[in-house]
């Protein structure tokens, strides 16, 4: 059996998206848990096995799975009929990876750092500024719709989350790659899921 721990409204929402563009739906029992949120409201979940009681958390017959960036690529290699991961063998596969693990190593800390207001030089040359962040994401998408050209991967969910989230940064390259991968059918289900399911 495998099951996500989810709770609404939170870095848990993609990987239900993921579950949908991945036709998992059938396969992944979501366990919808509560969770401390950053307002003070919430709590830890007795039912929630994550270490650190947040999520998503995944877990497949016992064998556990968390952070983002794992869990999205576990899941997409699980199920590789939709085609969202690229295999090992193929020319875009160092790529791929590296984008998963770009989003973890330098995307998620930046945008933190930025939304708490937290500037120091050791931060930008260790983790790369705002503004370098969205460059090598406009190099990126120049001339094409997604992250590794024609084909949306799970990269394209993982890496465009925190700007369907917190909103667009208002660079026209990305704000139309975000357009493009909120208007897809997984993204549309993780929002009617938690309008379903309150934290």
């Amino acid at each position: 059996m495998i099951t996500l721990f989810h709770s609404p409204r939170s870095r848990s929402t993609r990987i239900v998206a993921l579950l949908k563009e991945l036709d998992a739906l059938d396969d992944v029992r979501i366990e919808v848990v509560s969770i401390p949120r950053a307002d003070g409201s919430g709590s830890r979940d007795p039912r929630n096995p994550h270490p650190d009681g947040k999520v998503p958390l995944l877990d497949h017959d016992g064998t556990l799975a968390w952070e983002s960036s794992a869990i999205v690529q576990y899941l997409a290699e699980l199920f590789p009929k939709a085609g969202l991961a690229i295999p090992a063998g193929h020319p875009q596969r160092g790529a791929y990876l590296g984008w998963l693990a770009w989003y973890a190593g330098v995307m998620e800390p930046v945008l933190v750092f930025e939304a708490f207001g937290l500037d120091h030089p050791a931060l930008a040359r260790t983790f790369r500024t705002g503004a370098e962040l969205k460059a090598r994401l406009v190099e990126a998408l120049r001339d094409k719709p997604f992250l590794l050209g024609d084909r949306f991967t799970a990269a394209d969910l993982l890496l465009h989350s925190p700007y369907a989230w917190f909103g667009k940064p208002g660079v026209p390259e990305i704000d139309a790659w975000v357009d493009r991968c909120t208007d897809r059918p997984g993204a549309r289900f993780a929002a009617e899921f938690d309008a379903k399911h309150p934290a």
